[in-house]
């Protein structure tokens, strides 16, 4: 009698969780209604609702993808674009991108979000603001009325490393005495950019958070994780299977999955 090994029976398709597929409901919804036959140059950003983004585009096919340019935020992004087989591309070339797409730690009613869980922020801002439109795509768990409800560690503030001790008592004096410098989970020492810098975590109370420009403005900053007046739209996956589409001017949608 022939037996079958466990290595050749094929494996079973494990569902996904709520927040997963929340997320790839966010996504898919995100790039069916901004990814067009038209957009040539596309920012691809980082965070767990990326690969999600990047599956979607891959299903519009070879035909659509051809001549399209794609730009990565970070490592993550740069691995999804070539292991997909897209054309692989760099903001100094394409200074103007078509759309980017990226993930968020929160946002709030007015789409300013809080960005840079990852440590990539500095790269993030860069391709929305290269961005003739940047939209952004998370779980229902990122949506909130104001910034620093729902994201404990605070603003992510990228500095350079011999200036990090100065810049930490800069940012306490400006109103967050918990600042604190990130550190790595599984190394010893503090978290490295793919800059080479260092992230400090700053909470904020409501009064101070969006004032992103007096934080940049200390020596030693080189980027602040928030992203104000950026965004057209932001998509949230429900847990119930519907989509939040807020936009910019204040509109609200909701989209049922089929």
């Amino acid at each position: 009698m022939a037996t079958t090994s466990a290595s050749s029976t094929p494996a079973a398709v494990k569902p996904l969780s709520v927040i997963e597929a929340s997320k790839r409901l966010a996504a898919y919804t995100a790039v069916d209604q901004h990814i067009k036959p038209e957009h040539s140059v596309i920012g691809i950003g980082s965070g767990s609702t990326v690969p999600y983004v990047v599956e979607r585009i891959v299903q519009q096919g070879p035909a659509a993808n051809r001549g399209r340019i794609f730009i990565p935020t970070g490592f993550q992004s740069k691995e999804l674009i070539v292991s997909s087989g897209l054309n692989l591309g760099d903001v100094d070339q394409h200074a103007t991108i078509d759309v980017t797409i990226d993930g968020a730690d929160e946002v709030d009613t007015n789409l300013n979000c809080i960005k840079g869980g990852g440590a990539c922020h500095l790269r993030e801002k860069v391709l929305a603001e290269a961005a003739l439109t940047f939209v952004v795509v998370a779980d229902y768990r990122k949506n909130s009325e104001f910034l620093g409800t729902n994201y404990d560690p605070g603003v992510p503030v990228e500095v350079v490393p011999f200036a990090y001790a100065k810049v930490l008592r800069d940012l306490k004096a400006l109103g967050s005495p918990n600042a604190a410098l990130r550190m790595a989970v599984k190394k010893a020492g503090p978290v490295v950019s793919d800059n080479g810098n260092f992230v400090i975590d700053a909470p904020f109370a409501r009064e101070y958070i969006l004032n992103p420009s007096e934080i940049k403005l200390l020596t030693g900053v080189v980027e602040v994780g928030l992203f104000c007046n950026l965004a057209k739209a932001a998509y949230f996956g429900n847990a119930d299977g519907s989509v939040t589409i807020k936009r910019s001017g204040g509109s609200l949608e909701e989209v049922v999955s089929a």
